[in-house]
């Protein structure tokens, strides 16, 4: 098992998740974070910090096309380990459905 960000994190991008990752394994994109599924080491304790409820196991329905996506971006965008401000507007956005077809892009993030 591993665990994935799915389309919640998309225009929030909450990074509570990334101080607690002991093996910092989330990159940045613009506006989202993706976790490496080979290297995430399945502990869990980052889904509990996300206040979007945008971390969750492999293991629920619709999470394999999410595995891929979190392999593809991670592989291309930086590490993020430090904790940053969400993006302005998250509080609004937060549990907003569809966010992947509305808001997604594919740039990276600064990392760091």
């Amino acid at each position: 098992m591993t665990y994935v960000v799915m389309d919640n994190c998309i225009a929030c991008k909450y990074t509570d998740c990334v101080e607690v990752c002991p093996v910092d394994c989330f990159y940045e994109g613009e506006n989202m974070l993706v976790i490496h599924p080979d290297e995430c080491i399945d502990c869990g304790v980052c889904e509990p910090e996300c206040p979007a409820d945008a971390i969750r196991p492999d293991t629920e329905p619709g999470a394999e096309a999410w595995v891929e996506f979190n392999r593809k971006f991670s592989e291309i965008w930086p590490v993020l380990v430090t904790k940053r401000d969400p993006l302005p507007g998250a509080e609004e956005r937060d549990g907003e459905t569809g966010k992947k077809d509305k808001y997604f892009s594919e740039a990276p993030g600064e990392g760091g």
